[in-house]
């Protein structure tokens, strides 16, 4: 009867009494319940959801490569054992979500092969390049710092899977974020030319993380649908100025400058007022066309096939211990 309903609900057929159960549902989301995977759930909330957090997955995900890059080349045993442990929470916080997102109905498999397929999206950040070990510094403070300010919010999600598991998650962000920064103030306190390699980082990576936030919330697509059903709790503008309202102070102490010469802060509002934001160049990195997306994919596509090795092992040996459990069985 479940699995029946599910394919229902994944497909988008629509039964009589759906109404009814959708008006059960939003009273259980307004109450703040959560909604566990074998409850009811109006068919767009369960596609909303498995774009969301397999998009978040895949983000997690591709978001090693530009930092798994530099872990031959940290600048002491020390910076290279936290890029490892750093690196390796990526991993686990995408392994995290595929399961969320598998308890919607969907399979790890159906989601990597849309990610390599360039059907499914990740984030637009993981499209830059990491040209300076600064870089490093300014991804744990700049990119896991917005990814911070969007996903605290995530822990009170009114899907039950994916607010447990952001949790953990939000734990190990505000490591990496601590991390980077004080990669930051090590090179902004060190030499002249360390100063000018973490300032250079910090033009570079300033607008792409502002973009992370997504489109305005005039041009949202899915802002409404997520913030009614508490996927989503706070807009894109208002996180994206809480990221620069906490970012502004950070930048004086480490004594670098941000790259917007529109930047003041406002006696009236107490926020810091920013710049034009290029859209373009976000929605010219989403298409497909920014400085690493293609590198990122072929990356990611020949880390999949050097480990079909690995997945055909694996289930060869759990169809041998099914055959083990099963001849058992029998014999008892």
């Amino acid at each position: 009867m479940y699995a029946q309903s599910l394919n229902q609900q994944v497909e988008g057929t629509t039964a009589p009494e759906d109404a009814e159960a959708a008006a059960r549902f939003q009273a259980r989301v307004d109450a703040e319940e959560r909604i566990e995977p074998n409850d009811w759930m109006p068919a767009a909330y369960r596609r909303t959801l498995v774009r969301q957090i397999s998009q978040h997955a895949h983000s997690e995900i591709v978001g090693m490569l530009p930092e798994g890059n530099w872990i031959t080349r940290a600048p002491s045993l020390r910076r290279k054992a936290a890029l490892i442990a750093k690196v390796q929470d990526e991993c686990g916080h995408g392994m995290y979500l595929y399961a969320a997102a598998e308890t919607l109905g969907v399979t790890r498999e159906q989601l990597v092969d849309e990610l390599l397929a360039g059907k499914a999206k990740y984030s637009s950040i993981f499209n830059y390049p990491t040209l300076t070990w600064a870089d490093i510094g300014a991804i744990g403070w700049l990119v896991d710092g917005a990814a911070i300010m969007n996903q605290i919010p995530l822990c009170r999600c009114s899907f039950g899977p994916y607010s447990r598991a952001m949790i953990r998650v939000c734990k190990e962000e505000s490591f990496h974020q601590r991390q980077g920064y004080e990669i930051m103030l090590t090179l902004a306190r060190g030499t002249a030319a360390q100063k000018v390699m973490a300032q250079d980082a910090l033009n570079r990576w300033w607008w792409p993380c502002l973009m992370m936030f997504g489109p305005p919330d005039a041009q949202s697509q899915h802002s409404d649908a997520s913030t009614r059903w508490k996927i989503k709790r706070f807009s894109n503008d208002a996180l994206r100025q809480k990221f620069v309202d906490a970012t502004v102070p950070q930048a004086h102490f480490l004594g670098l400058t941000l790259p917007d010469p529109a930047l003041r802060f406002n006696e009236a509002t107490s926020h810091w007022e920013f710049g034009e934001i290029d859209w373009t160049e976000f929605k010219q990195v989403l298409a497909g066309n920014g400085p690493c997306n293609r590198d990122r994919m072929a990356a990611r596509r020949a880390a999949h096939t050097s480990g079909d090795w690995v997945r055909e092992a694996a289930q060869a040996y759990a169809a041998k211990e099914r055959a083990r459990s099963a001849a058992a069985a029998g014999a008892a």
